[in-house]
């Protein structure tokens, strides 16, 4: 499984790649603290496959990297390629990146 870190993905939106940013968190913490990606509950992931893009890059992330690894394994099941896998989730980007961010 392809895994990029807080920093790698920091840098791609500093500069503007075109990318897909997946949440596989549940609602209530999508709503606590995010990265601004697509909420899709990784319970629905499957269903919601349609939604996650084929010709570009996507990074899955939850808020600590377990979710979103299983997320990258089920959509790779469907024939998905692109997908990476956020180190560490949000609970690093909060610790690498943005120490003010709120989480539970």
């Amino acid at each position: 499984m392809k895994e990029v870190t807080v920093e790698e993905l920091q840098g791609m939106i500093e500069r503007n790649e075109d990318f897909q940013l997946i949440d596989v968190r549940e609602p209530f913490e999508y709503e606590v603290s995010n990265l601004d990606g697509l909420n899709i509950p990784l319970g629905g992931i499957v269903i919601e496959a349609d939604k996650v893009s084929k010709d570009k890059p996507v990074i899955i992330h939850c808020r600590s990297g377990k979710r979103s690894a299983q997320a990258v394994l089920l959509l790779e099941q469907q024939g998905f390629d692109n997908l990476a896998n956020l180190t560490g989730g949000i609970l690093a980007w909060k610790d690498e990146i943005d120490p003010e961010m709120d989480v539970y």
